[in-house]
């Protein structure tokens, strides 16, 4: 798999027309899974390949249950991955269980702590909504980022995807289906505990300590190109989206013999244009007006029609110059956002 992914990086440089790198992610599976030396072997790559930002931001993904003392030392001391991104989940023991979550509340306090000892720039996830987290477990899980001071944070609802252990359970009565009041009522919790203490949410599902955004994350938010490496990874240039092969053997197969290792599609202007609103809106800045001028047969009477509509239900609300999403408006954000698509 890296003699792979290192053959797609040296194949895909030239698409990049030079431009440079400002953001490096090792994410979408368990990327902590290898050493230090490992993503060394990547990152030698990229630089020798890419021309690179001085103030590159790269985050690594990873789990609790990964990040013992002596690999939090090796990353620090070998490699120049500065910021990480844990996956807590919860700090509630019945609820990791529940999630089936490798590790436990004791290992996601450790290596937080072990992480902000070393001068890592952090980011944990958390998750709401879940049968086992009560009101007060969730303000707990709250503090314990708030009392840390970690820069930045993000938070999911918890959701039942098909085939999956928990939708298995459901389906079979095994689990109560999720409370969905519950899970608006904990979102709520969460915008006044994190203004409470000094964060900004800047994205429906995520907050920092300004200026700790996340920089890669916010690029694809603000529409801007990436690169995506490795089996299942997603590209964007502004006008054609591509993804490669979810089968790892295939797609490592098909790069090692020349077959064609990925699909893509030429963005129509109704794609763009829902894209834009579907990423801008979910952010602090929202949708400007300036630019949905440039849709002209998109952002027409319609369009405008149905958001005054949710502007009248407090759901929207509108500068001279951006329209954004209330707070009412973040709880049905998918909702409002696919009302405004074009067709």
């Amino acid at each position: 798999m890296l003699a792979a992914i290192e053959k797609e990086l040296i194949l895909r440089a030239q698409e990049l027309d030079n431009q440079v790198i400002e953001t490096i992610y090792f994410g979408g599976g368990t990327p902590s899974l290898l050493s230090a030396e490992e993503l060394n072997q990547i990152i030698a790559i990229i630089q020798h390949n890419y021309k690179l930002a001085t103030d590159l931001e790269i985050t690594l993904e990873a789990n609790p249950d990964d990040l013992s003392k002596n690999y939090l030392h090796s990353l620090k001391q070998n490699t120049i991955i500065n910021r990480l991104s844990i996956g807590l989940q919860s700090l509630v023991e019945a609820d990791l269980q529940f999630m089936h979550r490798a590790h436990n509340a004791q290992e996601a306090r450790q290596c937080v702590e072990w992480a902000l000892e070393l001068g890592f720039n952090l980011s944990v996830d958390l998750i709401y909504g879940s049968p086992n987290l009560s009101d007060e477990d969730w303000i707990s899980n709250l503090n314990f980022v708030f009392a840390n001071k970690i820069p930045h944070l993000s938070c999911y609802a918890l959701t039942v995807e098909e085939k999956t252990a928990l939708y298995f359970d459901i389906k079979n009565k095994k689990t109560a289906p999720l409370d969905e009041e519950k899970a608006a009522r904990q979102f709520e919790i969460l915008l006044v505990e994190i203004a409470k203490n000094g964060y900004e949410q800047y994205e429906i599902s995520n907050f920092c300590r300004p200026p700790a955004y996340a920089r890669h994350n916010t690029a694809y938010w603000q529409g801007k190109n990436y690169i995506g490496i490795g089996a299942s990874a997603h590209s964007f240039d502004g006008q054609k989206r591509r993804w490669n092969i979810a089968n790892n053997a295939l797609y490592i197969n098909n790069l090692n013999n020349g077959i064609s290792y990925y699909e893509d599609e030429i963005l129509s202007t109704i794609d763009i244009f829902n894209e834009y609103l579907l990423t801008s809106l979910r952010t602090r800045w929202g949708a400007s007006l300036e630019k949905l001028a440039t849709f002209a047969e998109q952002a027409d009477s319609h369009f405008f029609d149905n958001v005054n509509k949710w502007i009248k239900a407090k759901m929207i609300a509108k500068s001279e110059t951006y329209i954004f999403l209330t707070d009412a408006g973040k709880l049905l954000a998918d909702q409002i956002i696919s009302d405004l698509f074009a067709a």
